[in-house]
């Protein structure tokens, strides 16, 4: 169990998972209660997620001593592609987080029932 925290990948886990409730609980503070803009939360919670997946995968590369111009060497649109795919695979850690919090999100309505 030492040899995982020492690898560094419970951190990066935690991290998203932690950001996978954050994102749709920050957004529903300025969204408007109903079923139907909770569905729109949904799908703007998952775009702002991948991208936040996107972003912290660069950024882990960086910090480990990649140069960031490797990261795209390969021209542009395959870096943007490398790194979409990892964001994807990223959300087997914080989709099922963020589909928790968006569900619990309800309970906080005040003008509208679900």
């Amino acid at each position: 169990m030492a040899d995982a925290f020492a690898s560094g990948l419970i951190w990066p886990a935690v991290a998203l998972a932690f950001t996978g409730w954050l994102v749709p609980k920050l957004l529903s503070l300025v969204w408007p209660e109903g079923v139907r803009p909770l569905f729109i939360l949904a799908f703007v919670a998952t775009l702002i997620m991948l991208a936040l997946g996107m972003v912290y995968f660069i950024a882990l590369y960086v910090w480990q001593g990649v140069p960031f111009a490797m990261l795209f060497e390969e021209g542009t649109a395959a870096g943007v592609f490398h790194f979409l795919r990892l964001g994807l695979i990223s959300a087997l850690i914080w989709a099922p987080i963020m589909l928790l919090s968006i569900a619990g999100i309800p309970r906080t309505w005040t003008k509208e029932t679900w």
